[in-house]
């Protein structure tokens, strides 16, 4: 089978042949439709050993379910999360991370959730949102957008924050109340504060937490160090610190499929946009990730694996 492979040159991927996937028996083979891309995988790839499939979301049709008789059964559409190896003409899906999806969903939209929509989603689990104050830095992008959605739908009041104004296009219609272009480490204080920048960013944030809220880490897209006065964190009165990576927390959730197949339900109702603004044939990939790392896609880029 095909799959993009990682090389030694920029854009550090290309087509090949590879040999085909060995499912686990709690595994489904799934002919891959879709996927999208994600800043984390799509940096790290200079890092990656010549000949490695990456990729973690994927959406398509199980070519053969799970051996051990879970999950969904051959000929279903499904989305699912992966380790690596999404970026292929099949997968093997852990179904404990795999959903079946409504008919109304594309296999586009559904590439999305995966990563981005399960880590806005989970995030937002750790604290109830109705009335509180949430600040989203990084709201311009692909978590960030899905987090302004899901906190908004919840009952908070949402901030978010995007580079500039062009990349802010669209917030404020997904549910922002207000959209700031910087977070200056004085002003009001915010119950919970979803956090992707790093750097100054983070340190503002340490700043501004309310007290017994919470500052989730999820991103480091500056690549700055942190600075910041200790006293005005702890002196917020119990509030912290929290790194958060979707790997780690689905295990201990168990809720990946349920959670997966509920956001894919929002979707098809309506009421979640994954906010797909680039779509490309993976034979494209190059210059797709390439418009990712630079910033030039506001929210989500999807590849077709299959037309």
């Amino acid at each position: 089978m095909r799959a993009l492979v990682v090389t030694r040159e920029p854009p550090y991927v290309e087509l090949a042949e590879v040999e085909e996937p060995r499912p686990l028996p709690n595994e489904a083979l799934v002919d891959v439709h879709a996927v999208s891309l994600n800043r984390g995988e799509s940096r790290r790839l200079p890092e990656r050993p010549p000949g490695f499939v990456p990729g973690w979301d994927v959406a398509g049709v199980v070519s053969r379910g799970a051996e051990d008789g879970s999950g969904p059964g051959e000929g279903a559409r499904v989305v699912g999360l992966v380790g690596s190896g999404a970026w292929a003409e099949r997968a093997a899906v852990a179904t404990e991370t795999l959903a079946e999806l409504p008919d109304e969903v594309s296999f586009a939209a559904a590439s999305t959730l995966p990563v981005a929509g399960l880590t806005a989603y989970l995030m937002l689990q750790l604290g109830p949102m109705i009335g509180r104050e949430v600040l989203v830095t990084g709201g311009a992008g692909g978590v960030g957008r899905f987090a302004v959605q899901l906190a908004s739908r919840a009952g908070a009041r949402v901030t978010a924050v995007a580079r500039d104004a062009e990349r802010a296009h669209g917030l404020t219609e997904l549910g922002a109340d207000e959209v700031l272009t910087e977070l200056p480490a004085e002003g009001r204080a915010f119950d919970v504060i979803l956090e992707s920048v790093g750097g100054a960013s983070l340190a503002a944030a340490l700043q501004r937490v309310a007290p017994d809220g919470c500052v989730v880490s999820f991103g480091d897209s500056s690549g700055e160090e942190v600075r910041f006065r200790a006293s005005s964190f702890y002196r917020s009165n119990g509030a912290r610190l929290y790194g958060f990576m979707i790997f780690r927390e689905l295990p201990r959730s168990g809720s990946g499929s349920r959670d997966l197949r509920y956001l894919a339900e929002l979707v098809a109702a309506g009421e979640l946009d994954p906010q797909v603004s680039l779509e490309a044939s993976w034979e494209e990939a190059g210059q797709a990730i390439r418009a990712l790392l630079d910033r030039r896609v506001r929210g989500k880029a999807v590849l077709h694996v299959r037309e």
